[in-house]
């Protein structure tokens, strides 16, 4: 990595599952040093995500935890606690997403760590906030889209609530909590002081959904309904074609007649209630019932190369096998290959942000639990009998073939 401007930070990582670590990822792919740490269970994801060669590591966890050290330690064993009191001490940002009274009991708490070390930037990334009546409810990505209303966005285009397949709001929640880790970390660089960040999934999800549904009533009296209603519409999917499906986008006066005249439609360029931006968010329902019905004449293929002749945003509709087999991912390297010492052969996604020009990503396969306890502990400050101790005792657990 040659774009590390996180390096000389520490960041000790008391996160796990997704919302957590794809937090702790980004500020890897950064340079700044990650301090994972895991109880003798172990992160939930290294095995919800699916099976292993060696069951140890699931796919989701190698990906959102690759660039990070990983130390085990058991809480409840002699001698943990002072190890835990010196991983603070070294960390310049803790991270947590542990439900708050699980923290306090740990000592581990924003006002306790940040009393003692007012310098530090702590970012505490909660289901419901800390303050209101929800505050403490477990939850996970599929409650959360529930409690912001993505099911029910489906229900009303659909008929039938749905969640999205795939944890959205964790991965939204943790750019989003990355993000304000830097701008405190550059707080932090003007003022020397440091910051108690909280980031709310239910508030942040929310907020999304209603920036772009509240819509007509985002005004007082509302001048319709509650809902962008070009979203909504059920003909608002890809559109099936000869051999397949095709995704297309056209919103500017331009973009429509271009599609009107790529699909045979050219009677419907001189109709008054698609002819401007205006007149088609009127007449929202009969638009999108025409730009979705099927276009059954010819191929996906062939279809795209009419849209794209006609500068129309469209693009195949990917499953999981074909978008990683996607000819342009592919060709900008985004897939790699590395020897993982546990599950063996994996492959690796890089970061998508370029800097310069490149693509910086964390180097270094996602750890197996315990893998640098002693090192790190070494790091602490302790010596060998000191760190042979903690293993002795069960303080402080290490991989066996490390």
């Amino acid at each position: 990595m040659s774009f590390r401007p996180l390096a000389g930070l520490t960041v000790l990582d008391l996160t796990s599952v997704v919302v957590g670590p794809v937090c702790t990822a980004r500020l890897a792919n950064y340079g700044a040093d990650i301090l994972k740490l895991e109880s003798p269970e172990g992160d939930l994801m290294r095995g919800l995500g699916g099976q292993s060669p060696a069951g140890q590591h699931s796919g989701t966890y190698l990906h959102l935890n690759r660039g990070k050290r990983n130390i085990c330690c058991d809480l409840k064993k002699p001698g943990a606690d002072a190890i835990l009191k010196r991983l603070v001490g070294k960390a310049d940002i803790i991270i947590a997403n542990m439900r708050p009274a699980a923290l306090k009991r740990l000592g581990l708490d924003h006002e306790t760590i940040l009393a003692a070390h007012p310098e530090k930037i702590y970012c505490l990334i909660t289901g419901y906030g800390s303050d209101g009546p929800y505050a403490g409810y477990p939850t996970y990505d599929s409650v959360i889209q529930a409690a912001s209303g993505i099911p029910g966005l489906m229900a009303m285009r659909d008929g039938t609530p749905a969640y999205a397949p795939l944890v959205m709001c964790d991965h939204i929640v943790g750019e989003m909590a990355a993000g304000a880790v830097l701008a405190a970390v550059t707080e932090k660089f003007r003022s020397g002081v440091g910051t108690f960040i909280e980031v709310p999934m239910f508030e942040t999800m929310a907020c999304f959904v209603l920036q772009e549904h509240l819509a007509q009533h985002s005004f007082d009296p509302p001048v319709g309904p509650a809902g962008d209603q070009r979203l909504l519409s059920p003909h608002n999917r890809p559109v099936q074609t000869k051999d397949g499906w095709v995704s297309f986008t056209v919103n500017t006066d331009k973009q429509v007649q271009a599609f009107l005249d790529a699909t045979g439609r050219t009677a419907l360029k001189e109709d008054p209630r698609f002819a401007t931006v205006r007149s088609r968010a009127d007449n929202v329902r009969l638009w999108f019932e025409i730009r979705g019905a099927p276009l059954l004449e010819r191929t996906t293929d062939e279809w795209l190369e009419l849209f794209r002749a006609a500068d129309i945003a469209a693009m195949p509709c990917n499953d999981v096998e074909s978008l990683r087999n996607d000819p342009h991912l592919n060709a900008v390297g985004m897939f790699g290959h590395e020897d993982h010492p546990v599950e063996g052969a994996t492959v690796t996604i890089r970061s998508p942000l370029l800097f310069n020009g490149k693509a910086e990503t964390a180097s270094g396969y996602s750890q197996p639990k315990g893998w640098d306890s002693a090192a790190i502990g070494r790091e602490l400050g302790c010596d060998e009998n000191e760190v042979a101790a903690l293993q002795a005792s069960g303080a402080i657990l290490s991989h066996p073939h490390h």
